[in-house]
């Protein structure tokens, strides 16, 4: 009888980068506090989309550890790690996204007293969202190279897979020492756009190991 885990892990990653895709096209530019008012309602729709994409990504990742032995301690620490990157990305999405629009809905209109404060709590938000947003990339980076090194010791799926993971995060990690600004939306859309391939090569890889299961 097939095993069908490999065949809805992949269809789970291929979706989950969908979704992030659809995502980071419809996310709107920040500004003003006016600005922010008025696009509030997108705001909550793109990082609702992020959020559902959360969980079908971590399972499409089971399967990609289910695959390369979850005993495997590499393959494991991967999943480990890459679960504590998604949960960052996760109260990001719902500080940045959901809790800020819900908040500076209440505040229609406002003194010139209370804008400043409104101010000072956006910038606290935006520093809090690029610290989740770092350790985001960070868990993925370091998920991806270890999943990487197993797919290259290994003959699980073809070795230019594990190559190409590894040189995705080798140019993330020169991004950061040249100075490129990962957390700001260009740049989160640049790596969002690295790890979007990446998992969809790994899920049409895994939806193949379903077709020649027995």
């Amino acid at each position: 009888m097939k095993n069908q885990t490999y065949y809805y892990s992949g269809t789970a990653l291929i979706t989950g980068a969908t979704i992030m895709t659809i995502t980071m096209v419809m996310h709107p530019t920040g500004g003003s506090l006016e600005h922010l008012r008025h696009i509030s309602t997108m705001i909550i729709v793109t990082h609702s989309l992020a959020i559902l994409s959360i969980p079908l990504t971590l399972f499409g990742f089971w399967g990609l550890t289910k695959k390369l032995s979850a005993d495997n301690p590499w393959s494991m620490g991967a999943f480990i790690t890459m679960g504590v990157g998604l949960f960052a990305v996760l109260l990001a999405a719902a500080v940045n996204g959901l809790a800020l629009s819900l908040f500076i809905r209440h505040y229609q209109e406002t003194t010139a007293e209370m804008t400043n404060s409104l101010i000072l709590l956006l910038t606290y938000n935006s520093a809090l969202n690029h610290a989740f947003d770092y350790i985001f990339i960070g868990g993925v980076c370091i998920a991806i190279s270890l999943w990487s090194v197993v797919i290259i010791k290994t003959s699980d799926f073809p070795k230019w897979v594990g190559y190409f993971g590894l040189f995705t995060c080798i140019l993330v990690i020169a991004g950061f020492i040249a100075g490129f600004i990962f957390v700001d939306l260009t740049g989160f859309r640049v790596f969002i756009a690295g790890l979007v391939v990446w998992m969809v090569i790994v899920g049409v890889l895994l939806k193949r190991v379903e077709q020649w299961a027995i």
